[in-house]
């Protein structure tokens, strides 16, 4: 199997013309069923007319073999996870610290490399590209809560817990989010 050779920067349009591709890693990675994968494909959908969109792809060989993908965006009040999240940290410590973290803020909505892909790097040097060059003090995501690769990942470019056995409206696992302050200085490229 080659090994990922390049990382892309993608234009609003090359994102949503690219979303299939997404899914089925999305779905590689995550475990995810069929029947999640419409509801994904909307989020992300929406996600790209947020203000500062970003998006990345990694490919093996050529272009066409995208074997990893993630995004972000600034986040602000009104948009549901920013929202949820900013409730969920000013309940379990206060409104100023809600504030600290996600007043100027870019959001890691998604990370996510084919299983086949997965502990060679390339989550760690996608972040980092996605969060370098950014203006905004912090940045935010979420990670199922347990000790899993990425969220090994996630600590060692400096990431902290803001929230543990975090529960989203409408159910599913629990959740940690978490948050650094930028430029991230952890997770020098080995």
């Amino acid at each position: 199997m080659q090994d990922a050779v390049g990382i892309a920067e993608l234009s609003r349009p090359d994102f949503l013309a690219y979303i299939e591709k997404f899914l089925t890693i999305y779905a590689a990675a995550m475990d995810a069923g069929p029947d999640e994968l419409p509801s994904r494909e909307a989020i992300m959908q929406r996600h790209a007319g947020n203000p500062g969109f970003r998006a990345l792809a990694v490919y093996s060989g050529t272009p066409a073999r995208i074997v990893a993908f993630t995004y972000g965006f600034h986040g602000q009040h009104g948009q549901w996870w920013h929202d949820v999240v900013h409730a969920g940290i000013a309940a379990r410590a206060d409104v100023a610290t809600a504030d600290g973290w996600l007043d100027d803020v870019v959001e890691i909505a998604e990370v996510h490399v084919h299983p086949d892909y997965q502990a060679r790097g390339i989550g760690r040097r996608m972040v980092r590209t996605l969060a370098s060059g950014r203006r905004e003090r912090t940045a935010v995501l979420s990670t199922r809560d347990g000790e899993t690769p990425a969220r090994r990942l996630y600590r060692s470019l400096g990431f902290v817990d803001l929230l543990t056995g975090f529960l989203f409206p409408g159910g599913g696992p629990a959740y940690a989010v978490m948050g650094a302050t930028l430029p991230l200085t952890g997770g020098l490229d080995r």
